[in-house]
């Protein structure tokens, strides 16, 4: 990995509190792991960013040797990695990553109200 493009991940990292990086963005998810990563945090109420890394292979595979972490979405929160849903969702029905949350942001938000249109 080069040292440009360590420290431009180091930089996304520090710069978000809350940091996805997924396939598409925000607005424009490209996978169903990134929608339903997206769709996660909206409920929590602090900001969040999503980078998308789905046709920058460099970067791709320069997070996967950061994290150790084969797939995405990687989710990082106060610059450290967390994994994706799959290890958030039982730290979000615990408790734990609300904590999580709060500490990083130094205050606690208050969660988005949702309709949930699927069946």
């Amino acid at each position: 990995m080069s040292n440009q493009l360590h420290d431009e991940i180091q930089r996304e990292i520090g710069t978000h509190k809350v940091l996805v990086y997924g396939k598409g963005t925000k607005t424009a998810p490209r996978c169903g792991f990134t929608l339903e990563t997206i769709e996660f945090f909206d409920r929590f109420g602090y900001p969040f960013e999503v980078v998308d890394v789905l046709e920058n292979m460099p970067k791709r595979e320069a997070l996967a040797e950061m994290t150790n972490w084969p797939t995405l979405p990687k989710v990082f929160i106060g610059g450290k990695f967390f994994g994706d849903t799959d290890i958030l969702g039982p730290m979000a029905e615990n408790g734990e990553l609300q904590t999580v949350l709060k500490d990083a942001f130094g205050y606690e938000a208050t969660p988005k109200q949702t309709i949930n249109l699927r069946p």
